[in-house]
């Protein structure tokens, strides 16, 4: 559950629980389900289902991480909960409480903190309205309704890099007709997987050339189907506060 990931904008994903429940058309397809309630039967996912810690091998690999970090003079991403979502009211408090002193505890790891449920941030977050300044804050959004409405639940939070996973997007951000408001950088992506729901490419040129007018760094991840990416969409950008060893071998895959 923490490992060297395989996904292009991190270098590490680390689950500190696994399950979930869907919340919004994005989460129709979800792999996390798939893989670990319907393949593996891990997890029961829903409202009822049973959150699952990972084991205390699992969570001492952060450290190490950090260990080697400070060794090599690098500074890694690690990407929290992609199997879970961190800010999920179903799981206990004392085990975000125990995330985010690892978190503190490790101050040499960028920690991408993703969810689509920004609106728990100031009840479950044991963090004030400034987190600690090695961790990035994103939601997901995978249509302009969802954007408007989860952006809005962090106006005045205030994290190091402010960032937007737009995937699976299942609708146009339309960017020149509704302007995004500040953010640090934008990942983009289509839904793979059985039944994944188309995406038109223009949308993420829209939001590419969106990015680049406003010096937004943009991360072209992949197309519906992991199809091959259209040449004029490979761009993959990171944040400027994070031009690190581990960020500039991968931009320049």
């Amino acid at each position: 559950m923490g490992e060297n990931s395989k996904i292009e904008w991190t270098d590490h994903t680390f689950n500190p629980w696994i399950g979930c429940q869907k919340v919004s058309p994005g989460c129709d397809h979800c792999y996390a389900e798939a893989m670990m309630d319907h393949r593996y039967h891990k997890v029961e996912w829903g409202p009822h289902g049973e959150r699952k810690r990972t084991s205390a091998a699992n969570w001492r690999k952060p450290l190490q991480w950090a260990k080697a970090a400070r060794a090599t003079g690098t500074r890694p991403r690690v990407f929290c909960a992609s199997l879970a979502d961190w800010l999920d009211n179903q799981v206990p408090m004392e085990w975000r409480r125990d995330l985010c002193d690892v978190i503190e505890a490790t101050p040499e790891l960028d920690w991408l903190l993703l969810t689509k449920r920004p609106e728990n941030y100031d009840k479950l977050s044991p963090w004030p309205r400034k987190p600690p300044v090695n961790v990035w804050l994103g939601f997901t959004a995978e249509d302009l309704p969802n954007f408007v409405r989860r952006y809005k639940a962090w106006i005045g939070l205030k994290p190091t890099v402010m960032f937007v996973s737009y995937e699976p997007a299942i609708g146009p951000l339309d960017p020149l007709n509704n302007p995004i408001p500040p953010i640090d950088w934008i990942i983009c992506g289509g839904e793979s997987g059985t039944g994944a729901r188309p995406m038109d490419p223009q949308w993420a040129r829209d939001v590419r050339d969106y990015c680049a007018e406003w010096s937004i760094p943009f991360f072209m991840k992949q197309m519906t189907g992991k199809a091959p990416i259209p040449p004029d969409l490979m761009v993959r950008q990171f944040p400027d506060s994070c031009r690190h060893p581990s960020a500039m071998s991968k931009n320049s895959q």
